[in-house]
């Protein structure tokens, strides 16, 4: 009796670990996969929402650095057309532009100069001391007379601090002469450090040579083969935005968006960590797996209270089964005796009679 009881104790526990596990297959199977697909296109429009407003922000800052410059080039060649050579060679009058300037844009503007053909730099009011200056052999003088207008790269020349100019070049009596001005680096560099997006997002510039025109927030030349192809995508689509998903030197996965900007020669890079570019589909995934996880705890109880409630079921049946069966096989049997006496009595009543 001890081991028919175990062994049906053990076909019960097993029987509810089966339906259990039905259940659990039957209920979860089709909500993990609707889940899978739910998190997986919400991923999905979510990263092109985040690059496409990433694009658009870098594309209004180029915009935004480009017409800067421009007006400042502008400003130059309006000076050098409408005044001329000579009244610009005067220093007082030079010095009286460019306070002009700084009135009318602040201090943006550094200083200004005129230099004739031979480099020579015949003019210059400003906070440096490089009157007289010569440029001949300047990289910058050498690229400027070759063309009308000209904007270089950051440099430190003869000032021994980062700066750049913008130059215009004339000519008077048959010579070419060069109106240039120094452009605050630190007012340039606000403009590019205005592009902020949430903790690690940074934005900098770097010149065909992968050199910084602007500062960055760190160290940004352990990546220069991720920065050289990134610069190398970028040439090749022009005026297309280029989006790369990289690793950096310590193994952080990064989102750079690069555009180029100063008639091809200088790229905008756009930096940012991809776990804090997509923070809040992070939050939201956690959210939703613990949601998941509450719903299959929920399906796994409900599960088992309902097995258990159907194996009890089943069990009682079979109890009443097997009472039935004992009490069928009760009758049978009071039912044999009952036969049997009435045979016995059969058998002494045949006697009995014959003697009356």
């Amino acid at each position: 009796m001890s081991q028919d009881t175990k062994t049906r104790n053990n076909y019960y526990s097993m029987l509810t670990r089966k339906m259990v596990l039905i259940m659990l297959l039957v209920s979860l199977i089709p909500m993990l996969l609707v889940s899978w697909s739910i998190l997986y296109e919400f991923r999905t429009s979510y990263r092109e929402k985040v690059f496409a407003h990433l694009c658009e922000l870098v594309q209004k800052h180029t915009q935004g650095i480009d017409a800067f410059l421009k007006e400042r080039l502008a400003d130059i060649r309006f000076l050098a057309e409408t005044f001329g050579f000579e009244d610009l060679s005067d220093e007082s009058f030079l010095r009286d532009r460019l306070e002009t300037l700084q009135r009318d844009y602040g201090p943006v503007f550094v200083d200004l100069g005129v230099i004739n053909a031979r480099g020579l730099q015949v003019a210059y009011t400003g906070p440096f001391r490089l009157e007289r200056a010569v440029y001949s052999n300047a990289p910058w003088f050498k690229k400027a007379m070759k063309t009308r207008y000209f904007i270089s790269d950051v440099f430190l020349g003869l000032r021994g601090l980062p700066h750049f100019i913008v130059a215009v070049r004339e000519s008077w009596k048959g010579e070419l002469w060069i109106l240039r001005a120094t452009i605050d680096f630190g007012a340039f560099n606000r403009l590019v450090e205005n592009i902020q997006v949430g903790k690690t997002g940074f934005a900098f510039i770097l010149n065909t040579h992968g050199e910084l025109q602007t500062k960055a927030r760190e160290d940004i030349f352990r990546d220069t083969k991720t920065y050289m192809s990134l610069l190398k995508q970028t040439r090749s689509q022009k005026d297309r935005m280029t989006i790369l998903e990289a690793r950096d030197f310590s193994g952080k996965e990064k989102i750079y968006v690069s555009t180029l900007l100063k008639d091809g020669q200088w790229m905008m890079v756009f930096q940012q960590e991809a776990g804090d570019a997509f923070s809040e589909f992070k939050r939201t995934r956690t959210a939703a797996l613990v949601i998941i996880l509450l719903a299959a705890l929920a399906i796994a109880t409900i599960a088992l209270i309902l097995s258990k409630m159907m194996v009890d079921r089943i069990a009682r049946a079979d109890r009443e089964k097997e009472r039935m069966n004992e009490q069928v096989i009760q009758a049978g049997r009071l039912a044999a005796i009952g036969e049997l006496a009435a045979g016995i009595a059969h058998e002494i009543n045949n006697p009995v009679a014959i003697m009356v």
